[in-house]
């Protein structure tokens, strides 16, 4: 089988490698979330089919959650605002966003406070 027949069979690679020949993985992962904890990884599935220098399968492999890291892939992950300050930092700073700390008077036709 070569390449260009494993793709209509399986899909389009999650990541591929041309490290000593080329390779697709395929990954697939469950992970569980318990309240605000972090999620964690439960299950991991990942099917790795080699390829020799011919572009034709020489292996297909799987492995598990138990088999390690296979796949050193960058998981997407964007930093969101609210994890970098705490909770005071975060109610302080919605009152000052609303205007509750700032001069509230109201200006006249002139622009001057109270005129």
């Amino acid at each position: 089988m070569s390449k260009d027949q494993v793709t209509p069979v399986l899909g389009s690679p999650d990541t591929t490698s041309t490290i000593a020949g080329d390779a697709f993985y395929y990954i697939s992962t469950t992970q569980k979330t318990v309240a605000f904890l972090k999620p964690r990884e439960i299950d991991r599935q990942v099917v790795a089919v080699y390829f020799d220098g011919n572009a034709s399968v020489q292996q297909v492999a799987h492995y598990g959650l138990k088999d390690g890291i296979i796949v050193n892939y960058y998981k997407g992950e964007t930093p969101a605002r609210g994890k970098d300050i705490n909770i005071i930092e975060q109610i302080f700073g919605n009152l000052a966003n609303r205007g509750m700390f700032k001069d509230q008077r109201q200006t006249g036709a002139s622009g001057i406070p109270g005129i």
